[in-house]
């Protein structure tokens, strides 16, 4: 076999002295690139512009030649990948050395979730009810025209039913417009007595201000047994309110209507802010408008199959987001439901 020519094989050795001397001076990987490129690169590489030369030899001297510079380019390879192990390594060392933990160091202090006012509120209210013997009730809150205006004593033409009111889903279904519906299925699967609570959430085709919302949360009460009367309902909602607010709360009732209680009212509290004495919030008077109830309009009884000359019944209504506005001081509702950490980290 023929010799290897002398200049091909110090251009070999020389090509490799001079990578070892550049690899040695690179700190990153950018300088890795680069030298990859210098020496390897398909069109201007320092190796590959010499096995382009391989077509200047004899043909006899072009296998060893070829053999000399491929084993010249996976020896820079090689070394190239070593050193970017290397400089990985270092800079891993480097990212631990700046993340390293002093445990000497006091520990970080995380806040903690607070519950929402309205759920607070809810809360306290269904705990001093059930404490009065009171059952938590719950339903669907798509209900049917039966369950929702018929059985309560609001037939088909009633003003109550009026679409500006209500929002219908079909002609039949609607999302109920207030938590009296599952009263009435209560009472149709149940005997007397009767005592419930019902809160949830309720509907309406309102726009959205600071005292309305399409959405909002109701706790009705329902109290079915014989001998019921108008005293009982003042009295039991007067122990609940002196719970909720203060010993000092007193309650006044008010004539008023309602399609499904006869005779119906309207319930005050003293204002909890002046103690009755009169100031803005109470506009003056002394007092507060806080819910509708009544005495279950015979009707309703009859429609769910009770004996109206046997029993009789209480029922109210109150919106739990308006008793925690009272109960906190917000005047405006619509801070309830923006998710505002700000407002809520308060409670």
């Amino acid at each position: 076999m023929d010799r290897v020519p002398m200049s091909t094989t110090q251009s070999s050795d020389l090509l490799w002295e001079a990578f070892q001397s550049e690899l040695s001076q690179i700190s990153s990987s950018d300088q890795i690139a680069e030298i990859r490129d210098r020496y390897l690169s398909r069109q201007r590489g320092l190796i590959t512009l010499e096995l382009k030369k391989l077509g200047q030899l004899a043909p006899e001297q072009r296998p060893v030649v070829g053999q000399m510079l491929n084993q010249l380019k996976t020896r820079v390879e090689a070394r190239l990948e070593e050193r970017q192990q290397q400089l990985n390594q270092q800079d891993r060392a480097r990212k631990l050395e700046g993340e390293g933990i002093d445990v000497t160091l006091p520990g970080y202090s995380f806040g903690f979730g607070k519950m929402h006012p309205l759920r607070r509120v809810r809360q306290e209210m269904e705990e001093i009810f059930v404490s009065m013997g009171f059952t938590v009730a719950s339903g669907p809150e798509i209900e049917d025209d039966f369950h929702n205006f018929e059985a309560l004593n609001m037939p088909p033409g009633h003003p109550a039913r009026d679409s500006q009111d209500t929002l219908y889903i079909t002609e039949n279904l609607v999302l109920r417009t207030h938590t009296s519906p599952v009263q009435i299925r209560t009472m149709m699967n149940q005997k007397p007595p009767v005592r419930i609570i019902v809160p949830g959430k309720v509907f309406r085709r309102d726009a959205v201000d600071a005292t309305h919302s399409p959405m909002f949360h109701q706790l009705e009460g329902l109290v079915v047994d014989e001998g019921i009367t108008l005293a009982d309902l003042k009295g039991t909602l007067e122990v609940f309110f002196k719970a909720f607010f203060s010993q000092n709360t007193t309650v006044r009732l008010r004539p008023s209507f309602f399609p499904f209680v006869e005779p119906g009212a309207e319930m005050d509290v003293s204002c909890i802010f002046c103690s009755g004495k009169g100031c803005s919030t109470c506009k003056q008077s002394g007092w507060i408008e806080i819910l509708g109830a009544g005495m279950v309009h015979p009707r309703v009884l009859e429609t769910v199959g009770y004996d109206y000359e046997k029993y009789t019944g209480f029922a109210w209504g109150m919106g739990i987001d308006r008793i925690a506005q009272l109960k906190y001081d917000i005047n405006d509702m619509r801070l309830l439901f923006e998710n505002d950490l700000r407002f809520l980290g308060q409670f």
